[in-house]
């Protein structure tokens, strides 16, 4: 089971992967702690290809026209409804069904089924996106804790919602398009920014693209870089996303576990115990690799890696010449004196890594879809033509509104003033309190060490209530995710706090 600490929002959700069957969930396993971490089970299967629906599929011979009768399909005319007639547009029919004209000659031919396939190939298998099914089962009821979905339901900071309310009230220009790879402002800030970070001289042109959101960051990067057959190396437990990219682009995921060490009986669970195994990591790089994927902090599991770990995939990324693609989405939510530190920053490592970021987690602003990527224009120039062609252009105002956010956070930094200080101080005291809670139930939860998410042990409570609603064949992690999804109260919070009692109630014989 997933948790979002997102503020007040607090998630439970399961489309954060760790494939059943993989060493991370037969470890799990096996320790007894993590039993039920295994997700939707649409991410286990191996994608198949489908077969082209019966009404798409294509025919041998179609029936010739009859003698006298056009055989082009009867087609409905654009607009044809409401342009003045007051008529309804003209009914389609299907295969073998005929339509007879009223005083207007014999029998018409129906239009003919379209016999190619229409989805392109690269979309089998990955057309569910559990998004999607739980945010929709969340809008169903009136009365929700939407744990779903990762956004927090707090207000930003007010210089963030002043930075866009000047956008779209101030210079009527930005309503315009502004350069393609991103607002000069922003980048021009974004490279003074984390250049200081990265101890690099980032140049805004070169090595700064703006996208639509890190989702869309990490879209460019896929496309640009991953070839067929070529192999991308994933962390389990990991974002949902990054399979999809991967086949995508024609690449083959590639998976190694983070594994949990083991703990005493009734000590606390960290995200700090669960480690990659050096050999299994190295047996993973092989002549096909052509990516690592790395996200720090993790999501789902909220761990923040070292910097002997990072030190560890930087050997092996600079052995086999392989790009790391590196989500720091969650870089300013790290809890409990942990640091965050970019793989860039390592030796040898800017000329090879794609460090990717959000507006929307940085400021609290996921509406916005503002994203970034930075790296070395021997990558960048690459995923530059893929924004050229494809989005092009990111909303104007959006961009000027996060560029005067970090102006403000450049000269507030590290200061208690500052939003990056306050927002891990106020997200730790939510965590703090949802691990709380979670116990009292008799979960075990695994506690982050950054991120709005946490994992939690639910074999207890499966072992006390095992029917939940939910297909026979459907795992219990994702019929506790939607029997969970079933009330919302202006502190959800505090609506779980209640919502628990009231299980716990029901569950004590």
């Amino acid at each position: 089971m997933l948790l979002q600490l997102g503020s007040q929002l607090c998630e439970v959700s399961s489309p954060h992967l760790i494939r059943p069957g993989s060493q991370a969930h037969l470890d799990a396993q096996d320790t007894g702690r993590v039993q039920n971490l295994r997700p939707l089970d649409w991410a286990s299967q191996e994608p198949q290809p489908r077969q082209a629906p019966k009404s798409l599929a294509r025919e041998s011979a179609l029936p010739p026209p009859k003698s006298g009768h056009s055989s082009r399909p009867i087609q409905r005319r654009e607009g044809s409804k409401g342009r003045g007639t007051g008529k309804e547009p003209r009914r389609t029919f299907e295969k073998g069904e005929k339509k007879r004209s009223q005083g207007e000659g014999p029998e018409v031919e129906p239009p003919l089924t379209m016999a190619k396939r229409l989805q392109a190939r690269r979309l089998d298998g990955i057309d569910h996106n559990p998004w999607v099914e739980f945010v929709q089962l969340a809008s169903e009821e009136a009365d929700v804790v939407n744990l779903g979905q990762g956004f927090p339901d707090f207000s930003p900071p007010e210089f963030a919602v002043e930075a866009f309310q000047h956008a779209v009230s101030g210079d009527f220009m930005l309503n315009q398009y502004t350069k393609a790879f991103g607002y000069p402002p922003l980048t021009k800030i974004l490279a003074s920014f984390f250049g200081k970070l990265l101890g690099q001289e980032i140049d805004p042109l070169k090595n700064v693209l703006v996208t639509v959101g890190a989702y869309g960051a990490l879209f460019t990067a896929f496309q640009a870089l991953v070839d067929e057959g070529d192999e991308v190396i994933i962390i389990e437990p990991f974002f949902d996303c990054y399979e999809p990219m991967t086949l995508m682009a024609g690449g083959r995921p590639v998976f190694v576990s983070l594994k949990p060490s083991p703990t005493q009986k009734g000590e606390p669970d960290s995200s700090s115990n669960w480690q990659l195994d050096p050999t299994e990591l190295a047996s993973k790089f092989t002549s096909r690799t052509k990516a690592f994927i790395l996200n720090t902090p993790n999501n789902p599991l909220g761990k923040v890696f070292s910097k002997e770990e990072l030190e560890l995939v930087a050997s092996l990324c600079q052995q086999h010449d392989v790009v790391c693609i590196s989500d720091e989405v969650y870089q300013w939510m790290v809890f409990d004196g942990f640091q965050h530190i970019s793989i860039a920053s390592l030796p040898g490592m800017w000329e090879r890594t794609l460090t990717i970021g959000s507006a929307g987690k940085t400021f609290s602003v996921t509406g916005w879809k503002v994203g970034w990527v930075l790296g070395p224009d021997s990558l960048m120039k690459h995923l530059r033509t893929v924004h050229q062609n494809s989005v092009y252009h990111c909303a104007t105002q959006g961009q000027a509104a996060v560029a005067q956010s970090f102006e403000r956070e450049q000269l507030h930094f590290g200061r208690p003033s500052s939003y990056f200080v306050q927002l891990p101080q106020y997200i730790q005291r939510c965590r703090d309190h949802m691990i709380q809670s979670l116990q009292s139930m008799g979960f075990r939860p695994v506690t982050p060490q950054g991120s709005y998410f946490l994992i939690t042990d639910i074999s207890d409570f499966k072992n006390k209530m095992p029917d939940l609603p939910g297909a026979a064949d459907e795992p219990y992690d994702r019929r506790f995710v939607k029997w969970m999804i079933k009330n919302k109260d202006e502190s959800t919070l505090r609506a779980m706090d209640q919502k628990l009692q009231k299980w716990k109630a029901e569950l004590t014989p």
